[in-house]
């Protein structure tokens, strides 16, 4: 009898499992590289967009002033080929930049964090910080590149680079304006990329995460494209005024490069052309960014699907 009742508070005080409880959730480790081969997909599409946001940022007299002027203007001018010139560097820049960034950020979260606890808002954006940080230090000379290639035909023939790709870019540059070249803008491309990547990455898990369990969506495409159309607005208005900076500092010659600095930069574009440059271009920014951001995300989730297929996950 004594038996008996000890087996029954034995099984009181350990109830078995329901039949039908959900088992825990298991941690995934992706490979590093699957955000920077995501990014290299997107950039293939969004490329020409990226194109005319840097011609309208580095414009001049007399350049078409909207998106679909520059648009139309560079097609006529130089083909639709035009429209992909520097493709090669954008390309090298989503692997370096992008596989860096996104890499880190990956396995800090794994790190760090587990399915049971998933991280808050503030922990999301300090590993967004530090891993921007670093992709942006390893992608600039990529950025330098990408940024003179596209904007090279929009100069006058006598002072264009005539870089034939990124490797021939790299190299030109690192013989006749010395390896400091490579790392022009580096600072403000490096604040960009922590801002880019907290306001992309860490926005992306926020609003997937409110989608999920707030809205009661499911983890398909749709809650994808949500997440990653929102993280796309945000990162363009936090990134519009450094965008701008980098751009102005990576386009400019090299005597124009040692003559003024960042804060003489910032004061003579204030003065000619008011606090609006801290926007200009914003249109084409988010016209670019947001298709980009929504297919990065979509192409990266699609990664990981197919590798928890193959795994058997």
């Amino acid at each position: 009898m004594s038996t008996m009742a000890s087996g029954a508070k034995l099984e009181a005080s350990h109830p078995p499992k329901a039949a039908n409880a959900p088992a825990p959730a298991k941690k995934v480790h992706y490979p590093f590289w699957f955000g920077g081969s995501a990014s290299c997909f997107a950039a293939a599409v969004t490329h020409p967009l990226d194109l005319v946001k840097v011609r309208l940022q580095t414009r001049g007299p007399g350049a078409p002033s909207t998106m679909v002027g520059t648009f139309v203007h560079v097609f006529k001018n130089d083909g639709f080929f035009g429209l992909y010139s520097g493709l090669s560097a954008a390309i090298l820049r989503q692997l370096t930049y992008s596989t860096t960034r996104f890499g880190i950020y990956e396995e800090l979260k794994n790190h760090f964090t587990s399915p049971d606890s998933p991280p808050g808002l503030f922990t999301l954006i300090g590993m967004a910080s530090a891993s921007g940080f670093i992709g942006g230090m390893a992608g600039n000379p990529a950025d330098v590149l990408n940024v003179r290639m596209q904007s090279d035909a929009a100069l006058p023939p006598a002072q264009r680079r005539n870089y034939r790709n990124a490797i021939h870019g790299l190299v030109t540059m690192t013989r006749t304006e010395g390896p400091a070249s490579l790392f022009r803008g580096v600072w403000p491309n490096s604040t960009r990329a922590v801002l880019m990547t907290t306001s992309q990455l860490a926005s992306y898990d926020t609003f997937k995460r409110l989608c999920l369990e707030k809205l009661g969506m499911s983890d398909n495409m749709g809650t994808h494209f949500t997440a990653s159309f929102m993280a796309g607005f945000v990162a363009t208005t936090v990134c519009s005024p450094v965008d701008v900076i980098k751009t102005r500092v990576m386009s400019a010659s090299p005597a124009e490069g040692r003559s003024q600095s960042i804060v003489g930069l910032l004061r003579d574009i204030t003065r000619k052309e008011g606090l609006a440059w801290a926007f200009r271009g914003w249109v084409p920014s988010f016209i670019r960014l947001g298709p980009h951001t929504i297919a990065t995300f979509i192409f990266l989730e699609e990664h990981k699907k197919l590798y928890r297929l193959l795994k058997g996950l």
